[in-house]
């Protein structure tokens, strides 16, 4: 039995939250604690999760912003050595057909 070890870890690191998630809120509503105090716990809980999300989604509209700036960068240093190439191009052709002719 072999192992794709080219496999993406997404879904692998995405399983273990969930089991990690799911083992915390096992341990949370079984733990004795007040009525107030497990509802506190879980709204702390929740408010976390929701600042981490937050900060992710954030992290990742900079990331798209910054490839979107690299991007247009490139595009424009791409067209500007097309621009120089095509010239540097036509200026020998024009050369050769010179010499052509004598």
């Amino acid at each position: 039995m072999s192992q794709d070890n080219n496999a993406p870890m997404g879904p692998m690191l995405l399983t273990f939250l969930a089991g990690a998630t799911l083992g915390a809120l096992v341990v949370a509503l079984t733990t004795p604690k007040s009525g107030p105090e497990l509802r506190g716990d879980l709204k702390d809980l929740a408010c976390r999760a929701k600042r981490k999300a937050s900060d992710l989604a954030e992290d990742a509209y900079e990331a798209l912003d910054d490839m979107k700036e690299r991007t247009a960068v490139a595009a424009g240093d791409m067209k500007q050595r097309t621009v120089l190439a095509a010239g540097d191009l036509k200026r020998g052709v024009t050369d050769a057909v010179k010499d052509l002719r004598g």
